[in-house]
C-alpha cells in the first residue's frame, strides 16, 4: 500500500478538452489486465518530453525522440501516444526498433496519420521481444474506446508493479482564462534522478508554442520527475511527457509572459504531485522522506548531497527499522563528492528534532526524539551547510524486505 496515497477517483479526474484516451486488454504478460493505452491529439496541439539519460535506452525511447525532431524540423505534427506495459523492448537491438515501428504502423493505419507522426512507449521487462502482434491486435478496441473521461483507466493500463494507480488534476484560472490540467504516472522501483523507470503525462487544454513548451517541459521535470530516488537504479524506458491541446482559450507565446509563470506554476505543482506519488509507491515502502539541503554554495551541491543520503541503503534501511542510527547520514554527508565542505559546520534536523550541531552530536539530542521521529509515516530530513544560499530537495523512501522480495519475484 502506498505511503499516505490515497487511490485516485475517477470522477474527480477532469477531461482535457482536445485528448481522447482508449485503452485494451491485450494480454502482453498478463490476461485480464489493461495493458495497451492509446492517447488521440486533437489538430493544433502541441507535444514535448524528456527522457531517461541511461545509453541503453529502449527503443521506444529511441523513436519517440526522432519523431519529435521531426516536428521540430518541420514535420507532421504528433497525433497520438501509444504506450504498452507488460514489455520495456529495451536492450532489444535493431529487432527491437523495428518491433516499436509496427507498433506506430499499426496504430497510424487506424488513425488515419503517418507513423512518423505517433510516439511510442513502452514499460515492463527488459530484454524480451515485443509482442508486436498482440499489441497490434488490441490496437481497434483501444481506438473503439475513445473518449475524453478515460483517465482513471489510463492510470491503470500503464502500471507495472505499482499497487495503484497515479493520476491527478487541477483546474486554474491564468489571465481570465480557465485552464483544465490532468496527468498521470507510473513508477514503483528503479528510480533514480533523470529519470526513472517511469512514464509520466500531463496534458492541458492551453494552446502553448514549441519552443515554449520545450522549455516548459524540462522545468517542470528538473523539479519533480528528476527530484525523486527509491533505488538509485536510471531505467532504460523512462519519459514524461507534455501535451498542450490548444483546445483551450489561453495562448502562451513566450517564457517571459506572466501567462508563462502561472502556467509552469501549475504544471509544476502537479508534477510535483504525480512524481512524489511515485516515491510514496515505491517497492516495499513504508515511508515517505523528504530530504532538503540548504545553505549550499550551489544547487548541484545541493543536490549532490541529497542525493547521497537518499540513495544510502544503510539510511533507508535505518528509516525502515525506525532506528535512529543517524551517524550514517553524516557518512552519506562526508562522501556525497563535495571535497571543499566544512563539516565542522555542518546542521542536520530531523523535522523538528536538532540532531548534529557544528558538525557533531547536538548536546541537547536525545535518541527517544529522534526514534519518535522515525516512527513516523513521513519525515524531513534537513541540513545545512553554512556555504551559501543555494538549496535543493529530493524525495525518497525507506528500504525494506518487501523490495528484494518484489525484484526477486518480478519476471514470475
Amino acid at each position: 500500500m502506498a505511503v499516505n496515497s490515497p487511490i485516485p477517483v475517477a470522477a474527480e479526474l477532469k477531461p482535457v478538452a482536445g485528448i481522447e484516451i482508449g485503452y485494451a486488454e491485450a494480454g502482453i504478460k498478463k490476461p485480464n489486465r489493461k495493458d495497451v493505452l492509446v492517447m488521440k491529439l486533437a489538430d493544433g496541439a502541441t507535444v514535448s518530453g524528456v527522457f531517461t539519460l541511461n545509453r541503453f535506452c529502449a527503443a521506444p525511447v529511441q523513436i519517440s525522440k526522432d519523431n519529435l525532431a521531426a516536428v521540430k524540423a518541420g514535420g507532421k505534427p504528433i497525433r497520438a501516444l501509444l504506450v504498452n506495459t507488460g514489455n520495456a523492448n529495451a536492450g532489444t537491438g535493431a529487432a527491437g526498433l523495428a518491433n516499436a515501428q509496427a507498433t506506430c504502423a499499426a496504430l497510424a493505419q487506424e488513425l488515419g496519420c503517418a507513423p512518423q507522426q505517433i510516439l511510442p512507449f513502452s514499460t515492463g521487462v527488459i530484454l524480451e521481444p515485443l509482442p508486436v502482434e498482440k499489441i497490434k491486435a488490441g490496437l481497434p478496441a483501444a481506438v473503439r474506446n475513445l473518449k475524453a473521461d478515460n483517465w482513471f483507466n489510463a492510470a491503470e493500463a500503464i502500471m507495472t508493479t505499482d499497487t495503484q494507480p497515479k493520476a491527478g488534476s487541477r483546474t486554474v484560472t491564468i489571465a481570465g482564462h480557465t485552464v483544465t490540467l490532468t496527468g498521470i504516472s507510473k513508477g514503483a522501483g528503479m528510480i533514480k534522478p533523470n529519470m526513472a523507470t517511469m512514464l509520466g503525462y500531463l496534458a492541458f487544454d492551453a494552446k502553448v508554442a514549441q519552443p515554449v513548451l520545450d522549455v516548459l517541459v524540462k522545468e517542470a521535470a528538473d523539479k519533480s520527475f528528476n527530484c525523486i530516488t527509491i533505488d538509485g537504479d536510471t531505467s532504460t524506458n523512462d519519459s514524461f511527457m507534455l501535451v498542450a491541446t490548444g483546445a483551450g482559450t489561453l495562448e502562451v507565446n513566450s517564457v517571459d509572459s506572466p501567462e508563462y509563470r502561472e502556467l509552469a506554476a501549475a504544471v509544476t505543482e502537479l508534477s510535483v504531485f504525480l512524481a512524489q506519488a511515485i516515491v510514496r509507491d515505491g517497492e516495499g515502502a513504508t515511508k515517505f522522506i523528504t530530504i532538503t539541503v540548504e545553505e549550499g554554495a550551489s544547487t548541484e551541491e545541493c543536490r549532490k548531497i541529497a542525493y547521497s543520503i537518499g540513495h544510502s541503503p544503510l539510511v533507508k534501511t535505518a528509516f525502515f527499522a525506525s532506528d535512529p542510527n543517524l551517524g550514517r547520514i553524516l557518512a552519506a554527508i562526508g562522501y556525497a563528492g563535495v571535497d571543499d565542505l566544512d563539516v565542522a559546520k555542518i546542521n542536520l534536523w530531523l523535522d523538528d528534532v536538532w540532531v548534529a550541531k557544528d558538525g557533531g552530536r547536538n548536546p541537547d539530542y536525545k535518541e527517544e526524539d529522534g526514534q519518535r521521529v522515525m516512527k513516523q509515516s513521513e519525515i524531513t530530513v534537513r541540513v545545512k551547510l553554512a556555504r551559501g544560499s543555494a538549496q535543493a530537495t529530493v524525495y525518497t523512501c525507506d528500504l525494506s524486505h518487501d523490495y528484494v522480495s518484489i525484484n526477486a519475484d518480478y519476471r514470475s
